[in-house]
């Protein structure tokens, strides 16, 4: 006969853990991959809720995009126009002072010119009259002298 007992062998406490711990584990596993599924179905449900969702704002974001572009380009337009404006009108602002300043200068030399002249006139009689006066005195002492 056999020295075997006809009884099944009872498992250790460590055994009584792993076995424990691997139902634990299968079960979690089998959790994961039932929550895996249920959140790849919601994913494919919001995507395709989602999608026309999506074409009316990319149309949308198309248009306001364009919209701003169009704003930009008329704006930039204007100021260069306000400045081409603004550059024409100082221009012409500085010819006309330039026009003025020449003018009056203009109108300077001349009276300069003129007063010069009255006063070279003014100083060519002063010279004839004393011219006049120092021979009238020469003179005069000459015939004084001499008599």
């Amino acid at each position: 006969m056999s020295d075997k007992a006809t009884k099944p062998e009872e498992k250790g406490f460590f055994e009584k853990v792993k076995d424990a711990i691997e139902d634990l584990w299968d079960g979690t596993k089998d959790k994961a991959e039932d929550l895996k599924e249920a959140a790849e179905d919601k994913y494919d449900e919001v995507t395709k809720k989602a999608a026309p969702a999506k074409k009316t704002a990319t149309r949308k974001a198309s248009a306001v995009r364009k919209s701003v572009t169009a704003k930009v380009d008329t704006a930039a337009s204007k100021a260069k126009t306000a400045a081409k404006d603004t550059k024409a009108m100082v221009d012409t602002k500085a010819k006309e002072t330039k026009a003025k300043v020449a003018d009056v200068k203009a109108k300077a030399d001349a009276k300069a010119k003129a007063i010069t002249d009255k006063a070279k006139k003014a100083a060519d009689n002063v010279k004839t009259k004393a011219d006049t006066k120092a021979k009238a005195v020469t003179a005069k002492a000459k015939r004084t002298t001499a008599k």
